[in-house]
């Protein structure tokens, strides 16, 4: 069941989107070769608390940690753990938030330190392809029209574009329908109206779209071990122009500040 939201829901739903944003640049401020994923878990624990919401993942059917850390071939559902982040790694980093009884859901893909020029293409590329994907996301289009524009972004680059994982549907569930697709054909699928909320996630990957879920039931791989790359944004859909209800633009600002990080693809 689609489920449309009025303005001061969508209102709502914003301050929930930013607060995944606040989180995400906090993190950005931090990350450094050397750090431990389970201390970004538990910044971002202390910051979403601090800020009157709690992770809408935690303990989501069963998942043990606050947010998600996918690094180098983890597409998602990384879980956060002493591994420790090197130079050349890029981590997906994945948060939750509900507040006002509304989620936010929103991820990132940070580049640490000198990476080799192959995989700073592949997160600008996936990067330009979420918001290629949003241009998509206003009245009268279809929800194909989303997919195939993402879909021909990253497959003209001969990307694999992930089928086994999608966007979604979002609002005081974490997850509602429609599913949104990162691949599809134009002109089909259900026709977008106004006010659906949408996280539009791109995952993408260097090599084949082919993925695999580990023994941990959680943490899902490249089925070749290349790098995959995940971007993503609370969307609502409008007449013209669509309403991008996160901001990345203070996770930039953060990410800029932060000597460790690589944004020489900007």
């Amino acid at each position: 069941m689609i489920i449309y939201k009025t303005d001061e829901q969508v209102e709502l739903m914003q301050i929930s989107a930013l607060l995944v944003s606040q989180t995400l640049s906090e993190i950005a401020g931090v990350l450094k070769a050397g750090m431990k994923t389970e201390e970004i878990d538990k910044l971002a624990k202390e910051f979403i608390h601090d800020n009157g919401a709690i992770s809408s993942f935690y303990n989501y059917n069963g998942f043990p940690s606050q947010l998600i850390t996918s690094v180098n071939d983890v597409v998602v559902h990384g879980l956060p753990g002493k591994e420790e982040l090197k130079d050349g790694d890029i981590i997906s980093v994945d948060v939750g938030v509900i507040k006002n009884k509304y989620h936010g859901d929103h991820a990132y893909t940070f580049i640490i330190g000198d990476a080799k020029p192959e995989i700073i293409k592949l997160v600008k590329t996936t990067k330009e392809s979420l918001f290629v994907g949003i241009k998509e996301a206003v009245v009268g289009k279809r929800l194909g029209d989303i997919g195939f524009a993402i879909q021909q972004h990253n497959e003209k680059q001969g990307y694999g574009v992930v089928r086994d994982f999608v966007g979604h549907g979002l609002g005081q569930s974490m997850h509602e329908d429609p599913q949104v697709p990162n691949y599809g054909r134009k002109g089909t699928g259900m026709l977008l109206k106004e006010n659906l909320v949408m996280a539009i996630e791109p995952m993408i990957n260097m090599g084949t779209k082919d993925v695999f879920m580990e023994r941990d039931g959680w943490t899902v791989r490249t089925a070749d071990g290349k790098p995959s790359v995940h971007f993503e944004h609370d969307v609502c859909v409008k007449k013209g122009t669509a309403l991008i209800l996160s901001d990345y633009s203070i996770i930039e600002a953060a990410e800029k500040k932060n000597n460790n990080l690589n944004t020489s693809y900007y």
